[in-house]
């Protein structure tokens, strides 16, 4: 009876089972420590700032938000309030000072279409800083989020669908026949079934973004092909970790796009305000690409947008060669275990 027992356990609780169990364990707490540790605590670090004063008091304004403790900002001097806004347009700083030495009020320009809480938080600093010397600062926002897109947060959601499908359709492909692409020519019809895939939910996101639900001011054409580009990306990435480790590769491609790639993409918070670690891996990770992108096409009139298509087109590249170079390695370990095995045979002596 006990030996029966034990059978019947060992059976439903395979060795193999046990491992994806703890793998699954192990993602579980990743989970968690990613994600608290990268939203519990944004704080602003080393922000582009843009600083536009009178020449005899720049420098004394930059010293002073330089030596902020914390280093919040990173400033640097403009000659006038066009270039701050050409480059903020640009994307190439977050926000910026302009002094007005005729008064008390200062003019700061934001841009929350980059992310609604960078820009709060610049508003709340600036203005303790001000408050300090007597002063105050109005809020001028010259690249301000859609009404309908409640702090800037659109872009990543849609970001964050379409990679969550990507990946999922990508593991249903790879083990509705097994976890590892038998095949060449398997692994090609599964990346051309990604790139139909990617068409139509690069397209059905753009659509429902923008037409129906008017969240997103960008080009619809501009969105679905980004999307489009995003979701063969982690489609083929998630191809080639299936075809180098087999089923785990489902548990790795969880752990670059959702573990690490979600609370590092400058969704919620802006990179400015994520810890190091998280702001550095973020604009490598198909999330924080895509997210960038999306608002760069919505908000910047697609303004800085090249690295983030390089990164997702580094991703999709990478993951068609690895998927194909995986199938193609897997086919010839198969003839040769056969070829082996039938020399095997033709040397045996006859019965």
């Amino acid at each position: 009876m006990k030996q029966s027992t034990l059978s019947e356990v060992k059976s439903a609780v395979t060795p193999r089972a046990t491992l994806l169990v703890i793998g699954v364990v192990a993602l579980q707490l990743l989970f968690v420590v990613s994600y608290v540790g990268a939203l519990h605590e944004p704080k602003l670090r080393d922000v582009a700032f843009g600083v536009v004063a009178p020449q005899a008091s720049v420098e004394q304004t930059m010293q002073r938000l330089d030596e902020l403790p914390g280093s919040p900002l990173d400033p640097r001097a403009l000659p006038d309030e066009e270039t701050a806004r050409r480059q903020i347009g640009n994307r190439d700083i977050d926000g910026a000072l302009v002094v007005r030495p005729d008064g008390t009020t200062d003019t700061l320009l934001v841009a929350s279409g980059g992310g609604r809480t960078l820009s709060l938080a610049l508003d709340s600093l600036t203005g303790d800083v001000l408050e300090a010397q007597g002063r105050t600062a109005r809020m001028v926002d010259v690249a301000p989020a859609s009404p309908r897109d409640f702090n800037g947060l659109s872009s990543f959601y849609l970001v964050v669908g379409l990679c969550v499908g990507a990946y999922l359709c990508a593991s249903i492909l790879a083990i509705s026949a097994g976890a590892r692409p038998a095949n060449p020519a398997r692994a090609a019809t599964r990346l051309g079934t990604m790139v139909l895939v990617a068409l139509a939910g690069g397209l059905g996101g753009a659509v429902i973004v923008g037409p129906v639900l008017g969240a997103l001011p960008g080009s619809v054409w501009a969105l679905w092909g980004m999307g489009a580009l995003l979701i063969f990306a982690v489609g083929a990435a998630t191809l080639a970790f299936q075809g180098l480790f087999g089923v785990i590769g489902i548990g790795l491609a969880i752990l670059l796009i959702v573990i690490a790639g979600n609370p590092s993409a400058g969704g919620a918070f802006p990179a400015p305000m994520l810890p190091p670690f998280w702001e550095a891996i973020g604009p490598a990770l198909p999330p924080g690409a895509g997210t960038w992108a999306a608002r760069s096409i919505s908000y910047f009139h697609g303004n800085a947008m090249a690295s983030s298509l390089l990164v997702l087109s580094a991703w999709a590249v990478a993951g068609v060669v690895i998927t194909m170079l995986a199938a193609v390695l897997r086919q010839r370990r198969a003839a040769d275990a056969g070829s082996s095995a039938a020399e095997a045979g033709a040397t045996e002596p006859p019965a």
